[in-house]
């Protein structure tokens, strides 16, 4: 250990690297807040944008040099923007609370950002741990998120959920992932999955979408098909088997609730769909005419 922090303090120190500030979103995140934020300490600027946790979140994170704000949650893209305006420095590492940025990837960020860059933006692989076991199928060995990128180059669109950073220019990807503990039990998976099925359902209905019987039958049942079959899902055996099923069980969800939707609409109930951000300031870089 002592090495490793030797190692990182050294690349912190190198001569004109570029100093990078840590953006960390949370909600009722008290399992997670001390690994992830004890991951990125050698950062030069730690952000926590909280959406007023009701367990001990805040009290965990206050232990640590980091900046803490809170703000209503109006969705993971329009809270990033919201952080990405009140950092310090012009590089700039989003991580979500269950992700953790292992040493080498924190060794190879501070050796990039001593080569002061040329490009605006990185992206970054994810491990995804599922109870314990990294999934190496089902899509998710392919998954890589643009995380490391200039403030002024990169934004998230107006999507409240599934939204991608949007980055000018050619986008690398980094050698070292993080390492994401998005399931480790059902107790804490459930919350966030009914809320991606309702979010995303949300999401549909601003959008104009409909649901019918090809997406409520055929659409979970090719997300299945596709996860564990074509992109080899059963090769992670009863982890992968689960993580698929429960895919496209998400997906089901999502289209059940966007069906009720337009059936209540129709009748004209006055729906109370989750708040969303509408001002444009959240969707504008700073610099935008």
């Amino acid at each position: 250990m002592a090495a490793k922090t030797s190692t990182l303090e050294a690349l912190r120190a190198a001569p004109g690297r570029q100093a990078v500030s840590v953006i960390i979103t949370t909600f009722n995140e008290e399992v997670n807040v001390a690994e992830c934020i004890e991951s990125v300490l050698w950062a030069d600027e730690i952000l926590l944008v909280d959406s007023f946790s009701t367990d001990r979140t805040v009290e965990g994170a206050k232990r640590y040099p980091v900046t803490v704000m809170q703000r209503e949650y109006f969705g993971s893209a329009a809270q990033k923007n919201w952080a990405i305006d009140r950092v310090q420095h012009d590089w700039v590492l989003i991580i979500d609370a269950d992700e953790r940025v292992p040493e080498p990837l924190a060794r190879e960020i501070l050796t990039v950002l001593a080569t002061r860059p040329a490009v605006n933006g990185y992206y970054i692989r994810r491990e995804n741990v599922f109870i314990d076991k990294v999934i190496r199928h089902s899509g998710w060995s392919t998954d890589k998120v643009v995380r490391l990128f200039r403030r002024d180059k990169g934004r998230y669109p107006n999507r409240r959920v599934h939204a991608d950073l949007e980055i000018e220019g050619p986008v690398p990807v980094l050698a070292h992932p993080f390492l994401h503990y998005t399931f480790r039990t059902f107790d804490q998976y459930f919350p966030k999955f009914l809320n991606y099925a309702e979010w995303g359902a949300a999401q549909a209905f601003r959008d104009g979408r409909r649901s019918g019987f090809v997406e409520l039958a055929l659409r979970p049942l090719w997300r299945f098909l596709r996860t564990y079959v074509v992109q080899r899902g059963f090769l992670d055996g009863t982890h992968g088997f689960v993580v698929c099923t429960l895919q496209a069980f998400g997906v089901l969800l999502k289209y059940a609730r966007l069906w009720e939707y337009r059936i209540r609409a129709a009748r004209g109930e006055d729906l109370r769909l989750p708040a969303f951000d509408d001002s444009v300031t959240t969707w504008k870089r700073p610099d935008d005419d």
